[in-house]
């Protein structure tokens, strides 16, 4: 019998996607050990350990766009670097990954850590699908399909420069609530004291948080987060990986570079992006085109994803996977019997036990 010729699959990322899942779970598992040791580039490390080392049997050809920037000594996984078996053939991604966010939470015992991938393959007219945003920080904005769906409906435009008590009038009509009934999440930080003074004053109420604002930013687009908008200012990174998740969810995002003083202003400036400076930055612009998919799993609760749990010889994870295609949402719930569960760890080359 002849056989069939090669297969040319054009939609691939529908047979590796749980591959990338997995790859955060075991971030989750191998990071656990760490919850609340008060050593998270201790955490860091071993999430970072357990997916490159998942990656290692992923035959693929990856390539870490959005990663940590290079620090002396210091974990992580970095821009630059390679994830995969480079076998000559294997398709080709782009990888944006932070293997911890919210390490300070993690280090503490706190809730909103969670470990995230999103992955781009190539499509046409897509020059630049994750985009490596020059800036350290960038202030956001985002919010949920119910949204964007009433404003398209009524004409109104969420802005985000726009006068806060505006933005909280809109998003309260949209969701059918007074603005007294909405939450409003943010990064705990001095830098946001005007804004949290008129949100309140918008008789608005806060769910202000540590870190590790990816979890954050996708919530107002799950409606069982309980969190009606985000907003602030946070890591250009981490807007990134969010955008990711808000376009397979069918949510927005606008963001704008946010230099910390004029010594990075004028950086960015001698770099070429005194332009960019003013542009405002949507979900598209950050994360571009159809072919992506975005997986995380919780390691300490967060408004996204309930975090692991362990009891005796049996862990479980809280996990999403989803793709901007199709925008199929997947909640994934896994039971993990540690005393047969091994992890594939890069520093060992080798499956380790937990």
């Amino acid at each position: 019998m002849p056989r069939l010729p090669k297969q040319n699959y054009h939609d691939f990322e529908r047979i590796i996607e749980l591959d990338f899942l997995r790859a955060t779970e075991a971030a989750a598992l191998n990071s656990l050990k760490w919850l609340g040791r008060g050593d998270k580039e201790a955490a860091d490390a071993a999430a970072s350990d357990a997916i490159r080392g998942m990656f290692d049997l992923m035959n693929i050809c990856g390539e870490v766009v959005i990663g940590e920037g290079i620090k002396d000594n210091a974990p992580g996984i970095f821009k630059g670097e390679q994830l995969g078996t480079w076998l000559p053939g294997a398709p080709q991604f782009d990888i944006a990954v932070d293997p911890i966010d919210g390490t300070t939470n993690i280090s503490k015992g706190a809730p909103n850590s969670i470990s995230c991938i999103a992955a781009a393959s190539p499509e046409q007219g897509v020059k630049v699908a994750l985009r490596d945003v020059p800036s350290f920080y960038m202030r956001k904005l985002s919010y949920g399909p119910r949204v964007i769906q009433y404003m398209q409906r009524r004409g109104d435009k969420l802005a985000l420069e726009a006068p806060i008590a505006e933005t909280l009038a809109i998003v309260a009509r949209a969701l059918d609530k007074r603005v007294q009934d909405l939450a409003v999440m943010m990064l705990d930080r001095p830098r946001h004291k005007e804004i949290v003074e008129e949100i309140r004053a918008a008789g608005a109420s806060l769910r202000m948080i540590g870190d590790g604002d990816i979890a954050a930013a996708i919530a107002p687009a799950i409606v069982e987060s309980g969190v009606d908008l985000y907003m602030g200012i946070g890591g250009a990174p981490e807007a990134v990986l969010a955008a990711a998740a808000l376009k397979c969810l069918g949510g927005e995002m606008q963001c704008k570079m946010w230099p910390r003083d004029e010594k990075e202003r004028a950086a960015l400036i001698a770099e070429g992006s005194e332009k960019d400076l003013e542009k405002i930055y949507w979900a598209d612009d950050l994360a571009n085109g159809e072919n992506i998919l975005f997986c995380a799993t919780g390691i300490s609760d967060s408004a996204l994803l309930r975090g692991v749990r362990s009891q005796g010889a049996t862990a479980t994870t809280h996990s999403v996977l989803m793709r901007a295609k199709s925008r199929t949402v997947r909640f994934i719930r896994t039971t993990h019997d540690l005393s047969q569960k091994t992890i594939r760890l890069r520093s060992i080359h080798r499956e380790a036990r937990l």
